[in-house]
């Protein structure tokens, strides 16, 4: 994992992100912590062209975005369009809004659209991933809903963004999904997982709570990972501090790598 590799996604600050002035300001902070490129996310209206030159001027690139999943599903023209003006390549199915994992006929039809969708991003030169969460860890037709996602589309038009914290909500190993997805995980979301006295989990920061962090780096590696993507959903106080801390731990995992 090579330092320039490491991006911040963008959510974490959502509440510093809710006008081109906002995010001008939170985009020069994110780049004086260190990390050189962002996932764009979770931002107030603001025009592609616009958020093009906020982040040349800061010095940072955009290396992947999350795109509202309706648009990707049933509106894939203007999710292509939209990467095409950012000159990203990468997005991701953010989450599964509307869907009920119970239901065979909900699990069919996002599948099939999904290949749909990713057809037409290959297509544009463009590259479909999905990011997970905790439900895709109900089992169907006996395995996990992830696994049946990933089998039954094509590696070519649908890849993974591992979601480490979640992988392990959902009682999974962040480690062997990275092996899983060997050669399909241009994007990993990293994610610690700390647990409370009570017993309650909770987002930590990187090296902060207890996921194996040299053993999920080494697999995601080995798996092709191209950008590891710091994310904490909620942060303890200040969301800018938070990403120091994670940037400081992985700087180090650089280094002594």
């Amino acid at each position: 994992m090579k330092i320039n590799r490491i991006a911040v996604q963008l959510y974490t600050l959502r509440d510093y992100l809710k006008t081109p002035e906002d995010i001008a300001r939170t985009l020069k902070k994110v780049r004086a912590i260190g990390y050189e490129s962002v996932q764009v996310s979770g931002m107030g209206p603001i025009a592609e062209k616009e958020l093009v030159k906020i982040l040349a001027d800061v010095g940072l690139i955009c290396c992947a975005t999350h795109e509202p999943g309706q648009d990707i599903l049933d509106n894939t023209t203007k999710v292509i369009e939209r990467l095409q003006k950012l000159g990203c390549r990468y997005t991701a199915y953010p989450f599964p809004a509307g869907i009920d994992f119970s239901k065979p006929d909900h699990i069919e039809t996002l599948v099939k659209k999904l290949e749909t969708a990713g057809a037409a991003m290959a297509k544009a030169g463009q590259v479909l991933t999905y990011h997970n969460h905790a439900q895709e860890f109900v089992r169907y037709q006996g395995r996990p809903v992830l696994e049946y996602i990933y089998t039954q589309t094509n590696p070519r038009h649908l890849q993974g963004e591992i979601d480490t914290y979640w992988i392990q909500a959902g009682g999974g190993d962040p480690v062997a999904w990275c092996r899983k997805l060997k050669g399909r995980l241009p994007l990993l979301h990293l994610k610690d997982y700390g647990c409370a006295a009570d017993g309650r989990p909770y987002f930590a920061e990187i090296g902060q709570g207890n996921l194996p962090w040299p053993k999920i780096i080494a697999a995601a590696e080995r798996s092709g990972c191209e950008w590891f993507i710091v994310e904490q959903d909620v942060c303890p106080g200040d969301p800018f501090e938070s990403l120091r801390i994670s940037f400081r731990f992985l700087q180090k995992k650089c280094k002594s790598g």
